[in-house]
């Protein structure tokens, strides 16, 4: 036994006397002793100052210190994965910590809680658990909003409700990879990775967890990325890839193996069940010390029971009358009971049809397009090839109502993107005064064509550079900026920045877009931003549009966190208000990013293409497209084909990909041909769906993405800059 107090007295090499005759006894003293021993790993002794800790503070009865030692051992067994006896401590410490102020440590224990019963496969309870630390942070002012999201998001996943998982999920992975944030971001991403890959969804299954293998190598989590390990090998298997399937179980099972080995050197299981049978026969010396105590207190009870009958006499009477109300109370539970099951499958409906909306209307928006792309490209051609003036105007007629009818499925799915949380916020550097004049620029046509004076107004004082996403909020001023142009007729429009608060790593910034148009009737501002929704059949006879900029404004701003308002008074004018939170950059300049190159014929002339389509009208539309600038090209309309002549054939220059294909589809040729050719220029033709975004279709190798219906000019500007 000689190692043992060897051990145990360690710690006190480093003191003096004096500090030792101070600190025997203190329990704070003690659990640093514990604590010290958990950091080199001596976990038996850790036990063991953590129990003497709750002796010492039992005695002194301080229920605090009490607290602190009692959480001390909770959090040993946590570390040990004894789950079942963490959560018995962390109980009693939380009972302990309920008599005093609220602290972090409440709220610690009531997480640990929660983590524990979900571990035992107790969901419900965990719930409880995580909502009563949800609680004490409100009170406390402390944000804890990741880590609680993502335990909640976990629940959501256990009991199948894989939607509201991923919504949680979501949200975490989009925030960005600050202080300890790429933790919770980790397991987001590998929980978010399990989801997809358990709906057979395993592509975008291994683009998560290979971004969370990525963060996890910040943290060097063991166990976490261990688990990844296995969930990219059951991807992999499913997507046939035998050998990559292979390579991470066996990565996963020697990581496995050497996990469980740290677990178990630990503390030896000899020693657990020592520590726990000392406990419980000092737990029966006390419990006999108590009943001693008992027995003298047992005279004393007697008497208080006389008195207590007499009392129970009274109180019967009371019982009476609280039974009939109980009976009441019972009844009108019952209505309420009912109410609510009522209630939750309105709201289960209502989920159902919503889900439902989003997935037809992006089936409708994707459909569209393929026919509209055949009608644009064929109405291109057309006024390519010298038509006769009589029929100029009905050509135009025809492009101009193309180009609506695209804009309006545009928006359409622009809103089901957002109402879907499919939508991701960038955060990245971008010069708003720049972002402002460069619209103010492209849109001086549109204002000159009313007569309109368009007027730009940014405060000096505000910083060139902030951290955000300039992409949503172009869009959010262009349709603003476009309405006010539209309705207004030789008058003025104003866009106006003005800063209100300057936070140490935000500002927040006061946007105006106003206008002295036609105003909006005070009877339709409340309906102004639902979808469809203008001012009068009138106006949208008169002035045309769909009704949805508004709609798409509003959801992004909320997006983005900030508020949007209306003031607006009919012939006189109308003022949309913005208030928005950006991030202040580190940053004072921004990289410019490379132009494109202008579209030049030569650069197109004498080039061989692949047109990889199985729409007979859309390969007629494109290879025309392409032959009437010079090029030449060959059609096939599979992806199994287009591997095998690229394998054979290098003399393409480029490849134009349908992402949509009978057998394989495009995405899934492409990662085929870049097993062989990693240089082939391969751009996705694609009208993009719900589920579809142009980073997703780069992952797979694609080199551009060119939407369906394509306009002509940026067709061949962005094969002509690939090219180059």
């Amino acid at each position: 036994m000689k190692w043992f107090w060897l051990i145990f007295a360690f710690p006190f090499f480093g003191l003096s006397q004096t500090q030792k005759t101070a600190s025997v006894d203190s329990t704070t003293y003690f659990i640093d002793l514990a604590n010290f021993n958990k950091k080199t790993n001596n976990y038996k002794a850790s036990l063991y100052f953590s129990q003497k800790a709750i002796n010492y503070a039992k005695t002194q009865g301080d229920v605090k210190k009490t607290a602190d030692a009692t959480f001390s051992l909770g959090q040993t067994y946590f570390e040990l994965k004894k789950y079942n006896d963490a959560l018995n401590v962390f109980t009693t410490c939380s009972a302990l910590l309920s008599s005093i102020p609220p602290s972090n440590q409440l709220a610690i224990c009531y997480y640990n809680m929660g983590i524990c019963q979900m571990k035992n496969d107790d969901f419900s309870k965990a719930e409880i658990s995580f909502n009563k630390a949800k609680a004490v942070y409100e009170v406390l002012k402390i944000d804890a909003a990741e880590p609680l999201n993502l335990q909640k998001g976990i629940l959501y996943k256990n009991k199948g409700k894989t939607d509201l998982a991923s919504l949680l999920f979501n949200e975490i992975v989009s925030k960005p990879d600050d202080k300890d944030i790429f933790k919770t971001k980790a397991e987001a991403l590998y929980q978010l990775g399990s989801i997809e890959e358990s709906l057979n969804h395993n592509n975008l299954a291994v683009n998560y967890l290979n971004r969370a293998l990525a963060l996890n190598a910040k943290d060097n989590n063991p166990e976490q990325k261990a688990a990844i390990l296995l969930s990219l090998s059951k991807a992999y298997e499913k997507l046939r890839n035998v050998e990559k399937a292979h390579q991470y179980l066996k990565e996963h099972l020697v990581l496995k193996e050497s996990v469980n080995e740290l677990n178990n050197q630990k503390l030896d299981a000899n020693d657990f069940e020592e520590f726990k049978e000392s406990e419980r026969i000092k737990t029966i010396e006390q419990m006999a010390k108590e009943n001693q105590e008992q027995q003298k207190t047992n005279k004393f009870v007697k008497l208080i029971s006389i008195l207590g009958i007499a009392l129970i006499s009274i109180l019967s009477l009371l019982s009476l009358t609280l039974y009939k109300n109980n009976i009441i109370r019972s009844k009108t539970n019952e209505l309420l009971k009912e109410k609510n099951t009522e209630l939750q499958l309105a709201k289960e409906k209502a989920e159902k049809a919503s889900k439902a909306r989003a997935e037809f209307l992006s089936t409708v928006s994707h459909e569209l397009r393929t026919p509209l792309n055949a009608i644009n490209g064929i109405t291109h051609l057309l006024i390519e090839d010298n038509p006769k003036k009589t029929q100029m105007h009905y050509l135009n007629s025809l492009k101009f109502s193309g180009n609506y009818l695209l804009t309006f499925i545009n928006e359409i799915l622009e809103i089901n993107r957002i109402d879907s949380s499919t939508i991701e916020i960038e955060y990245i550097d971008f010069n708003l005064k720049q972002l402002l004049t460069d619209i103010q620029s492209s849109m001086s046509e549109i204002a000159a064509k009313n007569n309109n004076e368009f007027v730009l107004e940014i405060d000096e004082s505000l910083p060139e550079v902030y951290l955000g996403d300039p992409t949503k909020l172009s869009q959010i001023f262009i349709n603003l900026i476009n309405n006010a142009l539209k309705f207004t007729h030789k008058g003025t429009v104003k866009v106006s920045a003005k800063g209100v608060e300057n936070g140490d790593d935000f500002t927040r910034i006061h946007f105006e877009v106003a206008d002295t148009g036609i105003g909006i009737p005070a009877e339709k501002q409340e309906t102004i931003f639902d979808s469809f929704s203008q001012g009068s059949i009138e106006i949208n006879r008169k002035y045309g549009g769909t009704g949805l900029g508004l709609t798409i404004v509003k959801k992004l701003v909320d997006l983005l966190g900030g508020e949007i308002s209306l003031n607006s008074t009919v012939g006189i004018g109308t003022i949309f208000s913005i208030e928005l939170n950006l991030l202040n950059s580190n940053n004072t300049t921004v990289k410019e990013d490379e132009k494109k190159v202008e579209y030049c014929e030569e650069v197109l002339k004498g080039k061989h293409v692949l047109v990889v389509e199985d729409n007979k009208i859309n390969q007629m539309v494109t290879k025309k497209m392409l032959e009437n600038k010079g090029m030449t090209c060959q059609i096939i309309d599979n992806g199994e084909e287009a591997i095998e002549i690229l394998r054979q054939d290098n003399n393409f220059d480029l490849v134009l990909m349908d992402v949509h294909l009978p057998g394989i589809n495009g995405t899934i040729a492409t990662q085929h041909i870049r097993e062989f050719d990693k240089q082939k220029p391969i751009i996705a033709l694609t009208a993009i769906s719900l589920n579809e975004n142009r980073e997703m279709l780069l992952s797979f190798g694609m080199t551009d993405v060119i939407t369906k219906p394509f306009d002509p000019d940026k067709f061949y500007s962005s094969i002509a800059q690939i090219l180059s």
